[in-house]
């Protein structure tokens, strides 16, 4: 499986926030990459996490150095705390390291990692890897509504993941 189907371990929710915010708002849905890092005056490198993750959610498309806004992703903008939680929570059902996740219904941080080295998944195998996944794991999966955290392990919430 290709890494551009994995929530990056640098991106954050809020990070997802501001930048729909800013290419809906400021730029009327569509900018060129290097113009956005300019508004948002960061680093391209501290950028991209974020735009690889909201393609991977299929808020924004990318191409030719554009970055555009989807119908989802406005949507996202749009909506109050509830609603945005639940369309990230239907989202990550198809990237990983969520999509591992609801195979394993409950799990530790180890055996995810286990499982997504077995499955060849490489952005969290770092000498921080652990502690990336478990702060991407409480960042959107229970943020979201996605997981619980129940003592060391994490569940699945069965009547969550549903379409």
């Amino acid at each position: 499986m290709s890494s551009n189907l994995t929530i990056h371990p640098n991106s954050r929710v809020a990070d997802l926030v501001g930048l729909l915010y800013v290419i809906l708002n400021t730029f009327g849905g569509k900018t060129d990459l290097y113009i956005l890092e300019k508004e948002l005056e960061v680093d391209l490198d501290d950028l991209m996490p974020i735009v690889y993750t909201a393609n991977t959610l299929g808020f924004v498309t990318i191409g030719e150095g554009d970055i555009m806004i989807t119908d989802k992703g406005i949507e996202f903008v749009k909506s109050g705390l509830k609603r945005r939680k639940e369309i990230i929570r239907r989202s990550l059902k198809l990237a990983e390291p969520f999509k591992t996740a609801s195979e394993l219904r409950r799990f530790t941080p180890e055996e995810l990692l286990d499982r997504l080295r077995e499955k060849g998944i490489q952005l969290y195998v770092s000498p921080s890897g652990k502690y990336d996944l478990e702060l991407t794991l409480i960042e959107w999966g229970v943020y979201s509504g996605f997981l619980a955290k129940d003592d060391e392990e994490y569940v699945i919430r069965t009547a969550e993941v549903q379409i």
